[in-house]
């Protein structure tokens, strides 16, 4: 199979155990891949950030995954540190407090790093929310952090894509139509749902709203990252922008 032009809304996880490993994924997957999310287990390694930016410089866009989650002023600082490093996508978690203290860390920084906030994570199903102490569904508790997301001034938020269609009707209702909706829980018809409890497929995702899908294991988890990659980016070709 010949590779398919890029889609910039393909975004892979580089979850993968060392940074030599990510930087060989970088190479296989070559120019069909122009945007990448690093997580916490490469971004705590020693050259982890630098990584981040390595890529930046090679014109990739980088989604640095570091769910921030701490009082207002930590986030603050933390989001200003990141925005100024250089970091197109950051995500924070979407609480009121987190997400006010990370838009004014950004904006302090005078950067164009886009800020998402994460609702709820895809790992997590309707129990596992009960079990913690929710009050509230998936659908539910998203719904509530979505209207907060937007009153906060955050640029989009990251939502399973079961959860994607209601999200793009309540930021458009607000008056956001360029709000952001990024998906993991991304699957190609008949892989394995791994971690992931709510998921659908790519094009599904983007059929309901989704401006981006993160994919990672689908990916990076195959003997040929290249054709899978190309796969899922042939799978959304057609679908609007």
């Amino acid at each position: 199979m010949t590779p398919v032009l890029s889609d910039p809304r393909l975004i892979v996880g580089l979850d993968l155990p060392s940074l030599d490993a990510a930087r060989a994924m970088v190479e296989r997957l070559g120019a069909t891949i122009t945007a990448y999310k690093i997580g916490l287990t490469l971004l705590a390694r020693p050259g982890g950030v630098a990584f981040a930016h390595e890529l930046r410089t090679a014109g990739k866009m980088v989604f640095q995954d570091w769910k921030l989650h701490d009082i207002g002023a930590q986030v603050e600082g933390a989001a200003r540190a990141v925005a100024e490093g250089g970091c197109d996508l950051l995500t924070v978690h979407a609480e009121p407090q987190v997400m006010k203290g990370a838009v004014k860390g950004r904006d302090a920084a005078g950067s164009g790093t886009k800020l998402l906030a994460v609702t709820v994570m895809t790992s997590l199903s309707d129990a596992d929310l009960a079990e913690i102490g929710y009050g509230f569904d998936a659908a539910a508790l998203v719904e509530r952090r979505v209207r907060q997301a937007l009153d906060c001034g955050v640029d989009g938020v990251v939502s399973s894509p079961l959860e994607a269609a209601r999200v793009r009707e309540i930021a458009v209702a607000a008056g956001r139509p360029d709000f952001l909706i990024v998906t993991p829980g991304v699957r190609p018809e008949g892989a394995d749902r791994g971690d992931q409890q709510r998921v659908a497929t790519p094009r599904a995702a983007l059929e309901a709203g989704a401006t981006h899908l993160v994919v990672a294991r689908p990916v990076v988890g195959t003997d040929n990252p290249l054709l899978a990659a190309s796969s899922i980016a042939e799978s959304i070709n057609g679908v609007a922008l």
